[in-house]
């Protein structure tokens, strides 16, 4: 077991990780894997994640695989080992807009693309009530400006972006009609 596991607070760490990634609809396995490799100051190969985890080897290769497709963990290569290694991201933020940009893949834009094609098939029709073409036209053109706006702030240098979020509210103060408070 790697000497990491030993420390009280990183088995916190790892166990509060895994209950959040549920909440947030990510296997408990999977979020537990990330944090221990985001914890782990070296790379580290599947059997070692497993002995450490006590988890499943086929967990633990599942859970690799799926954050490698989240581009959040990636394979490494160890000079005179021939298993492959693994580590995560640590840069916080390019892993916020990494996750981010993967579930918008995975999520949104097939929302974006199924309300649009309802709302084409009920158009012009009159056996669908006008409260839910509306409803549904509405919500394909929330969820298209939330995506377009997305792809507009992910553009913004990491530095603009980090100043934002740190305005916050006040950022309001900077819109045209908007009274300081």
């Amino acid at each position: 077991m790697s000497p990491l596991l030993e420390i009280p607070e990183v088995k916190s760490f790892i166990l509060h990780w895994g209950e959040m990634g549920s909440q947030w609809g990510v296997n408990r396995s999977v979020a537990q894997v990330h944090a221990l490799l985001y914890l782990s100051d070296r790379p580290m190969h599947a059997e070692e994640i497993t002995l450490g985890l006590n988890l499943a080897r086929s967990n633990i290769s599942n859970a690799l695989k799926e954050l490698q497709s989240y581009a959040i963990v990636r394979r490494v290569h160890v000079e005179g080992d021939r298993r492959d290694h693994f580590i995560a991201e640590t840069d916080l933020w390019d892993m916020l807009m990494k996750i981010t940009a993967e579930r918008k893949k995975r999520e949104i834009d097939p929302t974006i693309q199924m309300l649009g094609e309802l709302t084409e098939q009920m158009d012009g029709r009159s056996d669908v009530p006008a409260h839910v073409r509306e409803k549904i036209a509405r919500m394909h053109d929330f969820i298209g400006t939330l995506a377009h706006w997305y792809d507009d702030v992910r553009a913004l240098p990491k530095s603009t972006l980090v100043t934002l979020m740190k305005l916050g509210s006040k950022v309001a103060r900077l819109l045209p009609g908007k009274k300081s408070t």
